[in-house]
């Protein structure tokens, strides 16, 4: 029997964060849930998690907090996964996300489907079908 995988998901909105969650949580995977930065930083600094999936933009000034995150990952845990999301994207900082280590970066609204796929590519177990209205 192979170990439990351990999800992230970082959002500041909770309808997000409730959805990913549910779509996500089969027998097998942990999904842990933060609505703000500092926490989900504590909680790596805590777990181990095969993947994290952030938004960009966490209610900041700036903006970019989920990049900023994605750095913290890649230097705290190099094998750990970070697929971005962000409903303020550009071509700059796509190219800024996968510099930094992105595995795949979404444009808001996210295709579920397509997570789940490549969720399943990283060898974490996904449900058959899942759809979020």
């Amino acid at each position: 029997m192979g170990e439990s995988k351990r999800i992230l998901i970082v959002d500041d909105e909770p309808t997000i964060l409730l959805s990913l969650s549910y779509c996500l949580k089969t027998p097998g995977v942990e999904v842990i849930t933060s609505s703000r930065i500092e926490a989900a930083e504590e909680a790596l600094s805590r777990y181990f998690f095969d993947l994290v999936i952030a938004d960009i933009r966490m209610s900041g000034m700036y903006g970019i907090e989920g990049l900023e995150l994605l750095s913290y990952v890649k230097r705290l845990s190099p094998e750990t996964e970070v697929i971005i999301m962000t409903a303020y994207g550009s071509d700059e900082i796509k190219a800024e996300a996968v510099r930094r280590g992105a595995f795949y970066y979404y444009d808001k609204p996210i295709n579920i489907e397509h997570l789940l796929g490549k969720v399943g590519e990283l060898g974490i177990p996904v449900s058959g079908s899942a759809s979020v209205s």
